[in-house]
């Protein structure tokens, strides 16, 4: 007699499209999506990745650069406001060339990134369900987490997941797909509670999958220990979970090795947490294998943690993209935000940095703008004090994020429902501003950086 053998589920990942005013590719990848395509794919699944945002038309040196943007309608909700509004990534006429080309899936998961983002999500939903009437679509990822209920409602997928996790996503599909997973979990160390944050027990990020690529992404941690009233961190990760140091090394080797990159973002929210046992021994293996690659951190580095043996760490570890999380020189704010750092601080970590050889034009130091009762002329003190230190001030605008302790504050102050309508999270639009800090501010800010 016999058996037929039947295929494993073919699962297709999607990361939708960026919709905004505005959208930069500093080194943006879906790390949480790669990192699940590895542990579907080491459980017998095949997979397929379609990334929407992978097509820039212009790439800088170290590998970040513009992505291709198409002009689209405004939603209803920002006819008033006097700019573009864009769909950033591949063509759609490109994206449906590649759906109508791939295998008929047995399920569909879609990522989301920032909650005001939701419009290319919906679109990547639509497009699909036309095209796959038989697969059901699971939404994953920070929109799907801080905005579940949103979702739920009017995504029209079949199951929005609002944790974290790739082993309990694994179990998820598993289960959904009726297909037993051949390799054991408790093997891999990963059936313990909070297993998914073991991620050392988990496979590097699925990047092979990209036809070509030129950077990379590393988590050496996840979560984080502070608790800044304005980040969404704690609520996204429980807990703080970091790595062991060497296995930080062999995967940025592997990376290095045997597909040549040359450029690696770190997208940790606490790289620099208790250097003394993570980063230092992290960078001294690095150096000690003789690795040769660009470092870069678009998500900010810790101020207070940058002593003399860091600094030089950084810079001779090969650290091209230095950004500082500094957000204020206002006493009281950094006190109501969360004790992230103070202004002595803040000078001497610039003194190390350019003690050890960087040039203050390569030191960027994130300055945040819109907060709720932002003062202008808190941030025009704040400028003046870090061109004064000797970095270059950048200004970030805040966006209102659901759970933490500041968007009670932002709701009662806004003008905007940011309760029930995520398109209003929208850094762009200054969902905060008031008397005291208005749109006309931000643009003086803005030029009178531009002209130095």
């Amino acid at each position: 007699m016999f058996h037929v053998k039947h295929k494993a589920p073919h699962i297709l990942l999607i990361n939708p499209w960026i919709t905004d005013f505005a959208a930069y590719n500093f080194w943006i990848k879906p790390l949480g999506l790669l990192s699940i395509a590895s542990l579907l794919r080491e459980n017998a699944f095949r997979v397929t990745l379609i990334d929407c945002l992978d097509f820039s038309i212009k790439t800088q040196k170290y590998g970040d650069g513009r992505f291709f943007k198409t002009k689209i309608e405004k939603p209803l909700l920002f006819k008033s406001i006097p700019r573009n509004y864009s769909q950033y990534g591949i063509p759609e006429e490109i994206l449906l060339k590649r759906l109508l080309f791939i295998e008929e899936p047995d399920l569909i998961c879609v990522t989301s990134g920032m909650t005001y983002w939701y419009p290319g999500v919906f679109k990547v939903v639509e497009i699909i369900k036309k095209l796959f009437k038989n697969a059901p679509i699971i939404l994953g990822g920070i929109y799907a987490t801080l905005c579940y209920d949103h979702a739920k409602k009017y995504s029209g997928v079949d199951i929005v997941f609002n944790g974290s996790g790739e082993v309990e996503i694994l179990k998820l599909i598993s289960g959904i797909t009726k297909f037993r997973i051949p390799q054991s979990l408790r093997a891999r160390g990963l059936s313990e509670p909070e297993a998914e944050f073991r991620i050392d027990s988990l496979p590097y990020p699925a990047f092979d999958l990209y036809p070509q690529f030129d950077y990379v992404c590393i988590v050496t941690s996840r979560g984080c220990p502070l608790r800044c009233t304005y980040c969404g961190s704690p609520f996204l990760t429980k807990g703080f979970f970091r790595r062991d140091p060497l296995k930080v090394v062999d995967e940025i080797e592997y990376w290095t090795n045997k597909y040549q990159v040359n450029n690696i973002a770190f997208y940790d929210d606490a790289l620099l947490i208790e250097p003394s046992k993570h980063f230092i021994p992290i960078m001294k293996e690095v150096m000690k294998r003789g690795i040769r690659c660009n470092f870069h951190t678009p998500n900010a580095i810790h101020v207070k943690e940058i002593d003399e043996e860091v600094a030089g760490l950084l810079f001779r570890g090969g650290f091209k993209t230095i950004r500082l999380g500094f957000e204020t020189s206002n006493k009281d704010t950094q006190i109501e935000t969360g004790r992230k750092v103070d202004n002595q601080e803040f000078r001497q970590a610039i003194k190390h940095l350019k003690r050890v050889g960087y040039l203050g034009e390569e030191i960027g130091v994130y300055i945040m703008i819109g907060l709720p009762e932002h003062r202008v002329g808190e941030i025009e003190e704040s400028i003046a004090f870090v061109k004064e230190a000797g970095a270059k001030p950048m200004l970030v605008e805040y966006s209102p994020i659901p759970y933490t302790p500041l968007f009670e504050k932002a709701k009662r102050m806004s003008k905007f429902d940011l309760e029930n309508e995520p398109l209003y999270h929208n850094n762009s639009i200054l969902p905060c501003q008031w008397d005291g800090f208005t749109i006309a501010d931000y643009k003086r800010l803005k030029e009178d950086l531009r002209r130095g």
